[in-house]
């Protein structure tokens, strides 16, 4: 008897399971053509418009919240929420290339995101100096962008 009802509580649990995927994975299914419209087109056309409402304001807080250790889980959520913005920010980058020379915009976009993330799991473990490093680095990538295709205008300091 025991070994039918371990059977029926076995089957009765896949029968669950196997439910709950089924209406969990329609319900992504249908998030995920919604969320994906086919003319993803930017709102701001200009790059200028577009880096200083999106990037300055989140730079300029990040700066503040690494002028040094953050000294609470406070700070820590400061500087883990606005690196996860930058890194993923960057990721509309990828979308806005110019005319010419768009492969080293891709490089600069791609390493200002992988040095974004870095600082975002630095923050995650509240690493301050692998924090710095990575701020640093990706900072040193949005500044070499700046240089070759602003002319060295908008020089960001760490």
């Amino acid at each position: 008897m025991k070994f039918v009802n371990s059977l029926f509580a076995v089957s009765a649990a896949v029968v669950a399971l196997g439910f709950m995927y089924s209406t969990t994975s329609d319900a992504w299914a249908g998030y995920a053509a919604v969320a994906a419209p086919d003319d993803a087109a930017p709102v701001e056309d200009s790059m200028h418009e577009f880096m200083e409402y999106v990037f300055q304001p989140t730079y300029l807080r990040l700066k503040a919240s690494m002028a040094t250790a953050p000294a609470d889980n406070k700070g820590w959520k400061a500087v883990k929420s606005d690196a996860l913005i930058l890194a993923e920010s960057c990721n509309l980058l990828f979308a806005r290339k110019p005319d010419q020379h768009g492969e080293d915009w891709t490089k600069h976009a791609a390493a200002a995101k992988t040095y974004g993330g870095k600082l975002y799991n630095a923050a995650k473990e509240k690493n301050f100096e692998g924090a710095a490093t990575a701020y640093i680095s990706m900072i040193n990538n949005c500044n070499a962008c700046h240089k070759q295709f602003e002319n060295g205008k908008h020089i960001l300091q760490p």
